[in-house]
């Protein structure tokens, strides 16, 4: 029985790099592709899917959100993250809001086989080195991260923060205002209790969000 695929990415290379893999692995019956939210919702009330492949960060896309939506619709629905975003910091948001797994865009043609092929087998897969399996299943285990407090969408915004980049960019990047960025920005001093981004470096280091 051939198989339906859907992708989720805002990036047409990855997009292709991905279906060109699937094509040759599983030949499905046919592979639909989408660049955020509104697209993704709109293709995945149109029929079933066997398995979804989708970014983390995308213009216009709570991506929380699309998950839920996808498994509120289709519980049994597989649900694989492909990013370059650290898994270990969106872990059990993607675990809790039904996501099977994750796999890192830098991670190997091997790997991002045996992820798809676990998760199409209902088990569940997470890149080697971004967290445990039995994190998963504990996302009150670590409270003492201060990063735990913060939404997804402000985490989006500390991740490019920490990464260097000006509230312009992260506007331009994530498509909505610049004021809208900055009381992000704020939301996110407060809550880790920080007034500079070098403070927000330092308490990123130490909680493991950023190298040391």
């Amino acid at each position: 029985m051939k198989m339906i695929f859907l992708i989720v990415d805002d990036h047409e290379i990855v997009r292709s790099g991905i279906k060109n893999v699937l094509n040759v692995l599983y030949k499905p019956d046919n592979i639909f592709e989408a660049i955020d939210e509104e697209s993704a919702m709109m293709l995945y009330t149109e029929r079933a899917y066997d398995l979804v492949i989708m970014d983390v960060q995308m213009p216009n896309t709570d991506t929380i959100r699309l998950i839920e939506f996808m498994v509120q619709q289709n519980p049994e629905i597989k649900v694989l993250m492909f990013s370059m975003t650290a898994a270990k910091i969106y872990a059990n948001k993607f675990y809790n809001a039904g996501a099977m797994g994750f796999v890192s865009k830098s991670a190997g043609l091997d790997e991002l086989t045996k992820a798809i092929d676990l998760v199409l087998n209902g088990r569940n897969y997470y890149s080697k080195g971004y967290t445990d399996q039995q994190s998963l299943n504990t996302n009150n285990s670590n409270l003492a991260n201060p990063f735990k407090s913060l939404s997804s969408r402000e985490m989006e915004v500390a991740l490019l923060l920490l990464q260097g980049s000006t509230i312009v960019t992260i506007s331009n990047l994530l498509a909505i205002n610049p004021s809208t960025v900055a009381s992000h920005k704020a939301h996110i001093y407060q809550k880790l209790g920080v007034d500079t981004l070098g403070e927000l470096i330092a308490i990123g280091r130490l909680n493991n969000i950023i190298p040391q």
